[in-house]
């Protein structure tokens, strides 16, 4: 596919994008572009708002002026479209909704964003199923092989308190996640920082390093096999990865989890590629009814051919 060179674009922000994260914001100015290549525009400063640098969760206002600057795209690139099938799948998947926001249970294996290899988002093949969805965003995200529950907002207004709650950590989230080996019964928390790198494929990489961000994450186990642990994790910050990577600084990584699993397992576990990773339960204020909102996802199938693998060691 060809591609041109944009010239320098001044966007202001209207309404419509208030409290949306600048990255984002970004992907859809900037179709066709990499993702990596829209996080290195904004870390290397060539992304302004108001003439300021800034980082890719900035949240943006209303009449926030942004300089994109000029980018080679892919003449003509659009959004694939939403199958029948996925979009049957997703409308199946649906937990909760209102006039404002709606839950979703994700399914295993789909990246709430496109590109970077990724034909279709789930952001934007939701936008495509229904007229009323046209307008959704992430009120927070999960990664690409975690499943279950997922919190968008239908309004900029319900976006901005909904990431206000988060802020002020008063959304109550819980996860399944099937550990390798043993977990101590002492351990009930792992307050480690986190730092997010990225190597050279693009590829984002979290560790524990003292000169990364506070990071806490509450555990209770919930059952012991001969080979693994059936964990409730809960984590109280929003770092990347981070159940992930408290998992491994503790000893014991998600069973599936490519990036920061053991080497070396049982022929068993190893045969498990998908991460045994669920948001099982998110706990939320809903804004127009001051409610309290419990809502549980139930696991896939996927989960619990896992699990009965996990079951018989």
């Amino acid at each position: 596919m060809s591609t041109e060179r944009t010239e320098v674009t001044i966007v202001r922000v209207t309404a419509s994008h208030e409290g949306q994260r600048l990255d984002n914001f970004l992907f859809r100015e900037l179709k066709g572009l990499p993702r990596t290549r829209v996080y290195r525009l904004i870390r290397r400063g060539e992304v302004r708002v108001n003439k300021k640098r800034c980082k890719p969760d900035l949240k943006l206002s209303s009449g926030d002026e942004l300089r994109i600057p000029p980018v080679e795209v892919s003449i003509g690139a659009k959004i694939p479209r939403v199958s029948d099938a996925l979009a049957k799948r997703l409308s199946d998947s649906v937990l909760y909704e209102t006039e404002f926001l709606l839950v979703l249970n994700k399914p295993a294996g789909i990246s709430v964003h496109g590109g970077s290899g990724v034909r279709l988002g789930l952001i934007d093949a939701l936008r495509q199923i229904k007229l009323e969805w046209s307008d959704l965003e992430l009120a927070h995200r999960l990664d690409r092989d975690t499943s279950g529950c997922l919190l968008l907002a239908k309004k900029s207004c319900n976006l901005k308190y909904l990431q206000n709650e988060f802020k002020l950590k008063r959304v109550q989230k819980r996860y399944l996640a099937f550990v390798h080996g043993s977990w101590p019964r002492g351990l009930v928390k792992v307050d480690a920082p986190l730092l997010k790198n990225e190597i050279s494929s693009g590829e984002r990489v979290v560790k524990v390093s003292p000169n990364g961000k506070e990071a806490e994450t509450h555990f209770k186990i919930l059952q012991t096999y001969s080979a693994a642990t059936l964990m409730q994790a809960s984590p109280i910050t929003g770092r990347t990865h981070q159940i992930r990577v408290h998992c491994q600084h503790a000893g014991h990584s998600i069973i599936g989890d490519q990036k920061y699993g053991p080497k070396g397992c049982s022929e068993a576990l190893k045969s498990i590629k998908t991460l045994c990773l669920h948001a099982s339960n998110i706990e939320f204020s809903d804004s127009a009814s001051n409610k309290l909102i419990k809502i549980e996802a139930p696991v896939d199938k996927f989960w619990q051919i896992s699990a009965e693998k996990i079951g018989k060691k």
